[in-house]
């Protein structure tokens, strides 16, 4: 299992079990294909909690709406050659201008 591809809850317990019944962390990344940090993680997670389920909202907030995301795209598609600081700038709020 490469390319961060999530375990679905059966292989988790089927993991949970193997280890529960002895088998080694090692024979259980080769036999899954699985790098060991993953195992490590899954074994001290339920360790702690008694539990395989994954912690609703981990990672990084999101920076930008999915509206700005969008408009993003359609402005990075049309300026190819845009720095990703020039896009940022443009979803800034504008000052308006005084003209009195």
């Amino acid at each position: 299992m490469s390319n961060h591809q999530r375990l679905d809850d059966g292989m988790r317990w089927r993991i949970v079990g193997r280890l529960e019944a002895g088998q080694s962390q090692v024979q259980i990344c080769r036999e899954f294909n699985l790098t060991p940090s993953v195992v490590c993680n899954l074994w001290k997670q339920f360790q702690d909690t008694g539990s395989i389920e994954r912690k609703t909202g981990q990672g990084r907030p999101r920076a930008t709406t999915a509206t700005e995301d969008r408009y993003l795209s359609i402005i990075a598609r049309r300026n190819r050659g845009a720095t990703a600081s020039q896009l940022s700038r443009d979803l800034q709020p504008q000052e308006p201008v005084y003209q009195g």
